[in-house]
């Protein structure tokens, strides 16, 4: 009965330590359904901001780091009017490209709010990584909102800070 308990709390032991985390999106966003085509007129005002987000920190030396979920929020501001969101493109420290999120403009809705998330293995951008937002709206419009969130936690342990976009 002694070794059935100890090889049943070695099983739960050994159970409980796997990694399950995955590194894919829950809800991807499909960015090509979320194309549109840009109004014809020339009443459309361009932009550009900028954000920098954190994949890692440093932690007690620069020899350790800790790796960041970021999540990065794409915000319309405006009552009434939409945002044209025309390229969201993320660097890493260096300045080197990783990746483009979508080709064709894409549409934000009066406060509406989407989400880009960059998985807490994705360490590709370092500890200075960025964004830059190429955008356009109506004259009457606001300039859309760029902010992101990282976070991790370990045991007992979480850190968690924010930064927010600026225009270019």
């Amino acid at each position: 009965m002694k070794y059935a308990f100890l090889l049943f709390a070695s099983l739960i032991l050994c159970v409980s330590c796997q990694n399950n985390t995955q590194t894919e999106d829950i809800n991807p966003i499909n960015w090509k359904k979320r194309s549109v085509d840009l109004p014809m007129n020339d009443t459309l005002t361009k932009g550009k901001s900028y954000l920098s987000v954190y994949s890692e920190i440093y932690s007690i030396t620069e020899h350790r780091t800790i790796n960041l979920t970021v999540t990065v929020s794409l915000r319309n501001v405006s009552i009434n009017e939409p945002v044209y969101l025309l390229d969201a493109s993320y660097y890493n420290t260096k300045g080197d490209l990783i990746r483009s999120y979508f080709k064709d403009p894409v549409l934000l809705n009066p406060l509406e709010t989407i989400e880009i998330i960059i998985d807490e293995k994705d360490t590709h951008g370092g500890s200075g990584a960025n964004f830059i937002f190429d955008w356009a709206l109506n004259h009457s419009g606001h300039e859309p909102l760029f902010e992101a969130v990282m976070i991790s936690t370990s045991g007992q342990q979480g850190i968690s800070f924010t930064t927010q976009g600026v225009t270019l």
